[in-house]
């Protein structure tokens, strides 16, 4: 008989820009645009499309979980990569339903937006006119910039950019809130040289920074 191997952890760690998104959307560091906009659709949601433009890593995609998790959206979160004609319909057919019990809106977040085909974008164009849209559903599609969506799919969205996650300082003083938790009693690297030239990408300052950690 053959001994009993213990179980294996599935207690994985967690990568720094993981184990630090910010949850609620108060928590965001700069932003204050956005916030303050997002804060007043959480405080009182509407059905509506919404588009989040602007570069890599300043929290387009996050503060949309954020917003969903506040207004207790039950979330269907489409990659780009599956973002097709086929995809799109079975999504939109789930909110014909009900949401799980305690939650009354349905958020739908497309990540990459700009990255799905012309027919996906032609599909949802009578999705998003007022008269097609559900009362209780909210659209975000994210997109690093426009050039390659349709002026009928962008007209029927609300734009946010964003620009300035982390300016004013924000984004060391969170590298350094997070090294006296990681890493307290080590030397602080150099923080001003961990951001420069990354203009104001959140995850990359924190995958540097992790970098720091491990070799500290």
């Amino acid at each position: 008989m053959s001994a009993t191997l213990p179980q294996a952890s599935l207690a994985f760690p967690q990568s720094l820009a993981e184990k630090y998104r910010p949850r609620r959307i108060s928590d965001f560091i700069g932003l204050d645009k956005p916030r303050k906009i997002l804060a007043k659709l959480a405080a009182q949601p509407f059905a509506s499309a919404w588009l989040f433009v602007g570069p890599s890593g300043t929290g387009k995609t996050s503060i949309a979980l954020a917003l969903a998790a506040e207004i207790h959206a039950e979330l269907i979160h489409i990659p780009s990569q599956h973002c097709t004609v086929s995809e799109l319909e079975e999504s939109l057919r789930m909110t014909q339903y009900v949401p799980m019990q305690g939650k009354k809106f349905w958020l739908v977040l497309v990540d990459e937006a700009d990255a799905m085909s012309d027919k996906a974008q032609l599909a949802l164009l009578s999705k998003l006119d007022a008269t097609g849209m559900r009362d209780n559903v909210i659209f975000i599609f994210t997109c690093n910039a426009t050039d390659r969506l349709e002026s009928r799919f962008v007209s029927r969205c609300k734009t946010l950019e964003f620009k300035n996650y982390g300016l004013n300082g924000g984004l060391i003083e969170l590298l350094r809130r997070v090294w006296a938790i990681e890493a307290s009693g080590q030397p602080e690297p150099n923080f001003a040289q961990l951001t420069k030239g990354i203009g104001n990408n959140v995850r990359e300052a924190l995958q540097r920074l992790e970098l720091e950690i491990m070799g500290a």
